[in-house]
């Protein structure tokens, strides 16, 4: 223990000697050094930040009007001089880049009916009458209204179809749209619910 401090008692005294009060001052930045370089700074900002306002107000006004060839040109005179201006949104013949890039299925102008608010699964069939020339299904909704439908009848929220209607289940064709906006068909049986237990 006792080598140990002696050891750090004379590493602190030769590193407190090697420093000299001249060479720290020589070196070391005084306050009116760091004055002046903070000013200089500031005013470089300045300048700069008027270059950016200036250039995005010539900017603006290119977009909002037609420019010409010679306009488009990497610069631009304006009342504080020459600026040059690094990019120029042109939005003729470009799509808007707030709208889906994907296919956005047009809103029908038909009003949907009472079977087209819900899910096909929300959906139950109560009965069928179905030996007959034109079939029918009396199809619950969740709130208890019971509506018939037929072939050709439109029921769920994704374009349903009802296509077939047999003994114990009503066969419907939904439309599906994907991500990349291709249209795909599904068939989807709603059969009629059978007691549970026994």
């Amino acid at each position: 223990m006792r080598t140990f401090a002696t050891v750090m008692t004379v590493a602190l005294v030769v590193t407190l000697g090697a420093c000299s009060e001249e060479a720290a001052d020589e070196t070391t930045p005084k306050v009116s050094d760091m004055t002046t370089e903070r000013a200089r700074v500031s005013a470089d900002i300045k300048k700069r930040n008027g270059q950016k306002k200036t250039a995005n107000m010539v900017a603006k006004t290119k977009v909002a009007e037609p420019a010409s060839k010679s306009e488009t040109a990497g610069t631009v005179n304006t009342a504080k001089g020459p600026v040059e201006i690094d990019f120029v949104y042109e939005a003729r013949g470009r799509r808007d880049p707030f709208r889906s890039a994907f296919w956005v299925q047009a809103i029908r102008d038909t009003p949907r009916g009472p079977l087209e608010q819900y899910e096909l699964g929300q959906l139950a069939v109560s009965a069928i009458v179905w030996e007959t020339d034109r079939p029918r299904a009396l199809v619950a909704d969740p709130t208890g209204s019971a509506y018939v439908v037929r072939e050709g009848s439109k029921v769920g929220k994704n374009d349903g179809l009802v296509i077939h209607i047999g003994d114990n289940l009503v066969l419907v064709k939904e439309t599906y749209i994907d991500f990349a906006g291709e249209q795909s068909t599904k068939d989807v049986e709603l059969r009629i619910r059978t007691r549970q237990g026994g």
